[in-house]
């Protein structure tokens, strides 16, 4: 079946026509989920008993023959039903076959989508899917795709930014579209009531709420703070904050603060210790470098540089392996 854009995928879901199944995979999870949404609105729309319809199985846990008894069971009270199948990326290769044969013949009853964070082309089922599915690819938005996706975003919620403010709030939150929507959403509300969007707003509230973030985690890390670490870590993901964005900012923080303890050692000025923070969190940096272990700053930047390894290789696997490498570096930290 056909490869599509993401404009190419809205402009069939509007014009109602709905394929028997999907495949949508990607690093950008946010776009690629609310893709996900319109799928399951276009082919349920507003029938009764909808929740009754739509059923999701991860097939790391699932059995693949629920799965394929769920897509060939009638639609209770409606014209179809919808099944998402997650997990699919190891399945054996008898599953694979049961769900390729289904995939020749798929319900016309059912729309059967699957969603994934990343796709190995090169494997037999992966092809299968490609050849069997409408198919859309999610990957990371580069600089301009952003900055376009942005200026979007901006108009739906009738506000306004200039390119160089456009290309700043992009430099700062990153091309993920999850944090670049949290932090649109804030300033267009700060805007009011002109909605015009500035560069010193931009810089207010995007920069600030980025480094108190990271500072945030920072500081329940050396704290040994578990719970409240993985909260934070937990929030920034979900906010968008791309994993190895998350890596650097936290090796540059460890790294700041390694720092900090080498010149208090020297008995250097408190004000040079001061000024390896950012502006708004010196005094919060100051107090984090004084009840710090020299000894342990050390072991966690060996820590954080083996988990950026993993993240960049195969060994991270994937988003979610990148997700777990992090919650499991957060873990050892706070051992």
């Amino acid at each position: 079946m056909s490869t599509l854009t993401r404009a190419e995928l809205d402009r069939r879901l509007s014009q109602g026509k709905l394929a028997p199944a999907y495949l949508l995979f990607g690093a950008e999870g946010y776009l690629r989920d609310a893709a996900a949404r319109r799928v399951i609105d276009a082919a349920l729309g507003n029938a009764p008993l909808r929740e009754f319809n739509e059923t999701s199985f991860s097939l790391a846990s699932a059995d693949v023959q629920h799965t394929i008894a769920a897509a060939e069971q009638l639609p209770m009270m409606g014209s179809r039903r919808v099944v998402r199948v997650t997990d699919f990326s190891k399945l054996r290769e008898d599953d694979e076959a049961a769900l390729a044969r289904y995939l020749a013949r798929p319900a016309e009853t059912s729309v059967v989508l699957f969603v994934a964070d990343d796709l190995d082309k090169r494997r037999k089922f992966s092809k299968t899917l490609l050849e069997s599915c409408a198919s859309v690819e999610f990957a990371a938005m580069s600089d301009n795709e952003a900055t376009a996706w942005a200026r979007e975003r901006l108009k739906k919620l009738k506000a306004e930014a200039d390119e160089r403010t456009l290309g700043h709030l992009v430099a700062l939150a990153g091309t993920g579209a999850r944090r670049l929507s949290t932090e649109i959403d804030k300033l267009a509300t700060a805007a009011l009531p002109s909605g015009r969007i500035t560069m010193e707003l931009v810089d207010s509230l995007v920069k600030r709420s980025r480094e108190h973030s990271n500072f945030e985690l920072t500081d329940h890390l050396v704290a040994r703070d578990r719970r409240r670490s993985l909260e934070t870590l937990r929030r920034l993901l979900d906010d968008g904050v791309e994993p190895v964005m998350l890596i650097g900012l936290l090796s540059s923080s460890y790294h700041k603060l390694a720092l900090a303890k080498a010149l208090m050692a020297k008995g250097a000025a408190t004000n040079e210790v001061r000024n390896l923070a950012p502006y708004t969190m010196r005094e919060e940096f100051l107090a984090l470098a004084r009840r710090t272990d020299a000894r342990e700053i050390a072991r966690s930047i060996a820590r954080i540089a083996s988990a950026d390894v993993a993240i960049k290789t195969s060994l991270g696997g994937g988003g979610k392996g990148s997700r777990l490498q992090l919650e499991m570096l957060v873990c050892e930290l706070t051992g």
